[in-house]
């Protein structure tokens, strides 16, 4: 298959960071971003004065009426290469869905292009001190809301509790049967040191004696706020061959988005299902691979429900049997399809698609230490949920 995708291999990550994931940093978030920055520049053997190009998706992901302080609550890449004491030749920042797709698109055209040719892509997720992450705020609904917010269908946990409904209404499923997927992030997460949950797995039981908070929802199926940040070092293939690690190449990636116009927070399961079927076709067609090749896919879970939606939006399992699949252990990394080694964000906390990146690059990389899966050459980061968002392909060999 010819790729569509004209910069197939021609960018590389070449290092990385990541901070301790914790509820609430000791630092201030900027502080954290200078040092996750620079200790992933030290990692791909470079220094700050190498870099010259800076790139990142800056939304806090809160539905609360928490401020958006550049250096407090969001880290934006101008706000990072100023403190660095960098002027920058590229410097941009993704707007919209897709945090991290977004970026990598945009340090991928950046550097084939030669606007740049050592770039920094960060992502600072920031857990606000005060009120709940997601209380509404709201004293009057205006524009859209007006239609649901009076109502109590207000912020994301009531937007993914209705295509989980949806879904176990349709396929006959038991909402017990989630508790696999809690159990494998979990256990992932729990031997990685910088995880927020490092050294605590959950049993079944966990699960299912979690308090439900917007049914069929429960508190566990949600990512955990956190304060963290990871960085990665980008540059071009030819310069990536001369750098300490062995580069992780791009080799594709795509975005999608339903087709039919909705209220803000109203995510039907078959918009979903059909925008990530489009998104599956796009990612072969750009990068010229097929999804059976993809030994290291890392499926997004800042809801559990999403774990369901891209197994079945892949191919991975047929559409309806996610959850039988789940069940009879298809997801087991020591074993199965291992959509969960990195732990994901249920195993790692509320990092927005970052732990499906890095476990990317340190399985391609072959950095993964004792948590190296035994084949890793085509791995896929999978983003949000599969009808906003998006997915990125890597390799560990140039294609």
């Amino acid at each position: 298959m010819t790729p569509r995708f004209s910069a197939r291999s021609q960018v590389a990550i070449v290092g990385y960071a990541q901070s301790p994931i914790v509820r609430h940093a000791a630092v201030p978030l900027g502080a954290l971003a200078l040092d996750t920055a620079l200790a992933a520049i030290a990692d791909a053997g470079l220094t700050k004065d190498d870099i010259d190009g800076f790139t990142t998706g800056s939304l806090l992901p809160t539905s609360g009426s928490h401020a958006s302080v550049d250096g407090v609550s969001i880290v934006t890449a101008n706000w990072l290469a100023e403190q660095l004491g960098i002027n920058p030749r590229f410097c941009a920042g993704f707007q919209g869905f897709g945090q991290i797709p977004g970026s990598v698109t945009m340090a991928v055209n950046a550097l084939a292009t030669g606007a740049a040719d050592y770039v920094v892509l960060h992502r600072a997720l920031h857990n606000p001190p005060k009120g709940r992450y997601h209380g509404n705020p709201m004293t009057h609904a205006p524009g859209a809301m007006q239609w649901t917010a009076p109502q109590g269908y207000f912020g994301p946990l009531t937007m993914i509790a209705l295509p989980y409904n949806e879904y176990l209404q349709r396929y006959h499923a038991s909402r017990d049967a989630m508790a696999a997927v809690l159990v494998e992030a979990r256990a992932n997460g729990s031997r990685i040191p910088w995880s927020y949950w490092h050294e605590r797995p959950i049993t079944t039981q966990d699960y299912l004696d979690a308090r439900v908070i917007a049914d069929p929802i429960g508190v566990l199926d949600c990512d955990i706020p956190v304060d963290g940040v990871a960085a990665f070092i980008l540059t071009r293939a030819d310069r990536a061959r001369d750098l300490p690690n062995r580069p992780v190449y791009v080799a594709g990636y795509a975005m999608g988005s339903p087709r039919r116009p909705r209220l803000p927070v109203h995510w039907p399961l078959d918009d979903i299902m059909e925008a990530g079927f489009e998104v599956a076709r796009r990612l072969e067609e750009a990068s010229g691979l097929s999804l059976r090749e993809v030994d290291v896919p890392q499926l997004y879970d800042g809801f559990s429900p999403f774990v369901y939606f891209w197994l079945e939006a892949l191919g991975i399992c047929p559409v309806g049997e996610a959850h039988r699949f789940v069940q009879d252990g298809g997801i087991r990394t020591d074993g199965g399809v291992p959509i969960l080694s990195g732990g994901g964000a249920l195993g790692n906390g509320r990092m927005h698609g970052v732990p499906q990146m890095l476990e990317c690059y340190l399985q391609l990389a072959q950095r993964a230490g004792e948590r190296q899966l035994p084949s890793a050459s085509i791995g896929l980061a999978c983003h949000s949920s599969p009808h906003f968002g998006g997915a990125v392909m890597y390799s560990a060999e140039p294609l």
